[in-house]
């Protein structure tokens, strides 16, 4: 039985984490890591890896799933609550502040710059996350025809990103279902766990505009984003930019960026988005949303963590969907590069796919390089996109 730890010292730990986790997802994990096997001690190695491969099975932020499990192995649902929350406001606060500052009516010109300019760099950010996600995928495939089937869910996944916008989640569960079919033919019940998620799919009522269309969005983001942060891109851009027109496709790049450079899941970016469709009313409901589902998982899901990861219907589900995931977050760097206008931002783009492709660097400094190149751009006289 592991040390019982006071709520007010989670709060601490985990809001620390909260304020200092740049860098996505391997930040979080290696802090949390630290904090709770090499530090206080209270919770072994094995029992923390258990944590991380439990969460990834997840849809959602794997890393906001994590920090809100272990809170749970050290005081149960409060413990999942304080830790959870402390962990996501104070990323969740500054996004807020920066979307005041970038989607104001009338910003400064080196604001939009800044803006301009690390958008520019955001394409190749999805760029380096697929590519990140690539080996461990291929070899979990196998060889032989699953190798082949791999190619072709990537594939699948990449046109669903350039094709069926918000309805890519789909083609997620359809691959995963069909890796279940071939692996385990004439199984009675191997799409029980993938089609308990369809009626999600379902036209809302909510969903033909504001407040209602806003939370419709979170919960996708939130409940269906398969394999990382970056899926959620081509989820919400359709919807976001094209169908309900509540942010420019410049403005779009701003959330993700935002998303990547301040502490906290790329999750996240979905405020931006609720602040651009209803201010911060709307990025606080926003956030809510896509946050729930991953309280609502590890709460009721957490005791059966070890099941879950024993059923090899969900490992096979998890097989195919992982390329299919990885093809999506590759195509939305087409859209994603359609939205830069400037000449300047393809130069920056540039810049941004050495950085992180060829010279294998991190994203944060990307990012704040590519803000300022962009202030430095506008402040020249080059024309904002």
């Amino acid at each position: 039985m592991q040390e019982r730890v006071g709520l007010v010292t989670i709060a601490r730990e985990w809001g620390r984490i909260g304020v200092t986790g740049f860098g996505g997802p391997p930040a979080h994990i290696l802090l949390l890591r630290r904090l709770c096997v090499e530090q206080r001690r209270w919770l072994s190695a094995a029992e923390f890896e258990d944590g991380i491969a439990a969460t990834n099975l997840l849809p959602g932020p794997a890393s906001t799933q994590l920090a809100i499990f272990t809170a749970w192995r050290l005081r149960g649902t409060a413990g999942a609550l304080v830790g959870g929350a402390a962990f996501i406001v104070p990323g969740l606060v500054l996004i807020l502040l920066l979307s005041a500052l970038f989607l104001a009516g009338d910003p400064p010109r080196w604001v939009l710059g800044a803006a301009a300019g690390a958008g520019a760099a955001v394409p190749a950010v999805a760029l380096q996350a697929a590519t990140a996600l690539v080996p461990a995928s291929r070899q979990r495939a196998g060889g032989g025809a699953a190798r082949w089937r791999w190619y072709g869910y990537l594939a699948a996944g990449a046109l669903a990103a350039l094709l069926t916008g918000p309805w890519l989640v789909l083609v997620l569960i359809a691959t995963g279902i069909t890796e279940i079919a071939v692996r385990r033919p004439g199984g009675g019940t191997p799409g029980r766990r993938p089609r308990g998620l369809l009626p999600l799919l379902a036209p809302a009522a909510g969903a033909t505009g504001g407040i209602g269309a806003l939370a419709w969005v979170a919960l996708k983001v939130g409940a269906l984003s398969y394999g990382g942060g970056f899926v959620i891109i081509p989820l919400m851009q359709q919807d976001a930019v094209h169908r309900y027109h509540w942010m420019t496709d410049g403005q779009f790049l701003n959330a993700v960026a935002l998303g990547q450079i301040t502490p906290g899941p790329v999750v996240q970016t979905v405020a931006v988005v609720g602040y651009a469709a209803a201010g911060v009313a709307g990025g606080l409901l926003a956030a809510g949303v896509a946050f729930a589902p991953s309280f609502l998982f590890v709460l009721f899901g957490a005791a059966h963590f070890d099941r879950l990861r024993a059923d090899r219907r969900v490992q096979d589900f998890l097989t195919g969907a992982g390329p299919a995931v990885i093809g999506a977050i590759a195509g939305s760097t087409v859209p994603l590069a359609f939205g830069l206008h400037a000449w300047w931002q393809a130069v920056v783009l540039a810049l941004a796919l050495l950085w992180l492709l060829a010279l294998r660097r991190s994203v944060v400094p990307c990012l704040l390089a590519a803000g300022a190149l962009g202030t430095l751009a506008v402040t020249a006289g080059l024309p904002l996109p």
